[in-house]
């Protein structure tokens, strides 16, 4: 596998002595590369460094064999970044806001900037709303417009912020079609704490927590690590909900008896439970979590959490072709 990002070393410490990153070492190759880890993990620190947001306190990262401080434009001629906000250009038709972009981009060429819109747009799945404001969209057709001027100058490597946060689940669904969709074609960075937002087409991931890379490999070997952990136990309805070293992640009624599934630390699965032969990659990543003591950095909602990291990042700006840089 060819690398497209190589991240050594990589530390960085706030006005404050926080510390987000503490010797981060990742290699990322082509394809839809996870970045999980509960709020404050680092990884938007992580991805605001690889998009030359932020320099790094020590370490190095490159991209494509670019140094992501000492050669940032070279960096940004492959990057499209979509960041966890995406809310500008609210009074512009949704046409006008890439052809600005393109335009920014170097694409000076009317004609050929008309066509490359009109592909993103149809990539994308928004080419019948090309005329319409920006104000007048969905939140999932806004973050689709996000991802569309991060495509528009055809970067090889995309980096994506909690791209479902605030979603409903039909639009959650359609985005991770596209993001598997655009992976086969490009390196995906996607973070989130969302673990469902990975979807099937990810085959490659990494698990941060206090600013370490605790976890590295593929989702089949996180499965691997739950083995045991994930069960069910049924109950009356009458019963109180079950105690114990768990974490329940989900309860079904049926006629006069609940199932409760929970996730477990080693050694903590209560007597008479059934093992869940086929756990969920969230459950995974929750059985990883509980087994480090770490359960309280999950939050539920669609099992961890609707909430944003503090380390918001920005969009990067856009070089207009002419050496100056433009901030949509």
């Amino acid at each position: 596998m060819s690398t497209t990002v190589d991240v050594q070393g990589l530390r960085h410490v706030y006005k404050g002595g926080t510390v987000a990153l503490d010797g981060v070492d990742l290699s990322i190759g082509a394809g839809l590369f996870g970045l999980l880890g509960p709020n404050g993990a680092g990884k938007s620190t992580l991805m605001r460094i690889v998009c030359t947001l932020l320099k790094p306190s020590a370490g190095t990262v490159t991209v494509f064999g670019h140094d992501a401080v000492k050669e940032r434009r070279a960096v940004r001629a492959h990057l499209g970044y979509l960041p966890q906000e995406f809310g500008a250009w609210r009074l512009h038709r949704v046409e006008e806001v890439l052809d600005t972009l393109a335009d920014l981009s170097g694409l000076d060429d009317r004609a050929a900037r008309r066509e490359r819109v009109d592909t993103v747009l149809d990539n994308v799945g928004l080419g019948d709303v090309a005329h319409r404001k920006v104000k007048k969209l969905s939140g999932g057709m806004t973050r689709r417009l996000g991802i569309a001027q991060a495509l528009i100058h055809r970067p090889r490597l995309l980096v994506v912020d909690e791209p479902t946060v605030g979603l409903d689940p039909e639009e959650r669904i359609r985005f991770r079609q596209l993001m598997a969709t655009l992976g086969r074609e490009r390196t995906i960075i996607l973070s989130t704490h969302i673990v469902a937002d990975l979807g099937t087409g990810c085959n490659d991931l990494a698990l941060l927590d206090g600013g370490r890379v605790v976890f590295r490999g593929s989702p089949t070997q996180l499965l691997e690590r739950a083995a045991g952990q994930v069960f069910e136990v049924t109950l009356p309805m009458s019963a109180p909900q079950p105690e114990g070293d768990f974490e329940i992640v989900s309860r079904t009624a049926s006629q006069n008896e609940a199932t409760y599934r929970a996730v477990a630390a080693p050694g903590g699965v209560p007597e008479g439970a059934r093992i869940a032969a086929s756990p969920t990659l969230e459950e995974g990543y929750l059985a990883f979590m509980v087994a480090r003591g770490r359960a309280e950095a999950l939050v539920s909602d669609e099992h961890f959490g609707e909430h944003d990291e503090l380390e918001l990042a920005e969009p990067p700006p856009v070089e207009d072709g002419t050496g100056k840089e433009a901030h949509p």
